[in-house]
């Protein structure tokens, strides 16, 4: 079993701020076990930001941008260093690998990254795996690299994410006097709205919000996901085996493959398309192309081969996404026409926008 790890700020650092060398030390002892049994693991590590601060003695997480990714370079360090002198004294190594959205959004990158992960993990090396911090920007902020984690668990074709936090779950409403939610099988508006968008410690940067995203992706992709409390290792390998107690989001029995996984969701849009009812008819339950004659209006800055994001014109909520096949300039010449009018305004290449193969319905 290939099995994704992700620890957040909060369950890494203790009360003060500094690292739990402690706990990582707990946790290597259970992943060990794990990877003894046959699994193969991989941990996706936030806390660098946090750890920098620790070690710098500042009592305030930073606002200012440079100031944050200065703090992930020193921290960085140090959190690897950790890892490194746990799984150590059990005779295992470890790798560090710093990611953005940027190899996810590359296909070749994309791949890169993931044969790496694969061979490392092929080899018994257990692959540490955090956002670059230090050089991205608007993806510092990127949900505490769940989403992060949700896409390494997808790129590597995982069969469980396991994301830690500092409850026991997801619960239908406040923690402390609420129920905990053992099992969603399906993410619903009322779901979604269990979840804040906040870090209940204060130091993450993402909260519920981001791990229900996070579940999205993976459940889609094929793979079980699994919140709980990162505090409790104890319970590891019940969760694992799922009678721990957590919440479990089951993978979709109907999942989608390999490319279209890193179409829905490793590559960032670009841009929108929106559609009238009956190209969205079209696109949803007879699995067809789009058309140009479907559309009512584009925006955003994109090319050829880029991400767009396909919506509803009258609800504005996206369904689908897709590689379109014509930059945004031609689009706006021939948005609403039938194929052949589009011929006479532009140099064709493709008849359809976004082809049905290249594109995933939500």
């Amino acid at each position: 079993m290939k099995i994704v790890i992700k620890v957040g700020t909060s369950t890494l650092t203790d009360k003060n701020g500094l690292l739990n060398k402690k706990y990582i030390s707990e946790l290597a002892e259970k992943l060990v076990a794990l990877q003894n049994g046959n699994n193969k693991i991989l941990i996706v590590s936030s806390g660098a930001i946090g750890a920098g601060q620790g070690q710098l003695k500042l009592k305030d997480r930073p606002k200012i941008l440079r100031e944050k990714q200065a703090l992930a370079a020193v921290g960085q360090p140090i959190i690897m260093n950790a890892y490194a002198d746990a799984f150590a004294k059990y005779g295992k190594t470890v790798a560090q690998l710093l990611l953005t959205r940027d190899d996810f959004d590359s296909r070749v990158k994309y791949i890169n990254a993931r044969n790496t992960l694969n061979e490392l993990s092929e080899r018994g090396i257990i692959p540490v795996i955090n956002e670059n911090d230090t050089v991205a920007v608007d993806e510092i902020n990127f949900g505490d690299n769940d989403t992060l984690a949700s896409l390494v668990a997808a790129a590597v074709h995982a069969d469980k994410l396991v994301i830690f936090t500092d409850v026991d779950g997801l619960y239908d409403g406040h923690p402390s006097k609420a129920k905990l939610i053992a099992k969603v099988e399906n993410i619903t508006e009322e779901i979604e709205g269990f979840a804040t968008g906040k870090s209940a410690s204060g130091k993450g940067t993402g909260g519920m919000k981001t791990k229900i995203i996070a579940a999205k992706i993976a459940s889609a992709s094929g793979i079980d996901t699994i919140i709980a409390n990162g505090s409790k290792l104890e319970r590891l390998k019940d969760i694992i085996n799922g009678t721990g107690i957590c919440t479990i989001f089951p993978a979709r029995k109907c999942c989608l493959e390999a490319k279209k996984t890193w179409i829905a969701f490793s590559k960032k849009p670009k841009g929108n398309i929106f559609v009238d009812k009956k190209a969205a008819e079209a696109l949803i339950v007879k699995g067809k192309s789009l058309l140009a004659a479907g559309i009512v209006k584009v925006s955003g800055s994109f090319k050829r081969g880029d991400t767009v994001a396909v919506a509803d014109v009258e609800t504005k909520k996206d369904f689908a996404r897709g590689l379109v096949n014509y930059d945004f300039d031609d689009l706006q010449k021939v948005k609403g026409k039938t194929t052949a009018e589009m011929k006479k305004i532009i140099d064709v290449t493709d008849d359809e926008i976004i082809h049905r193969d290249n594109m995933v319905i939500l």
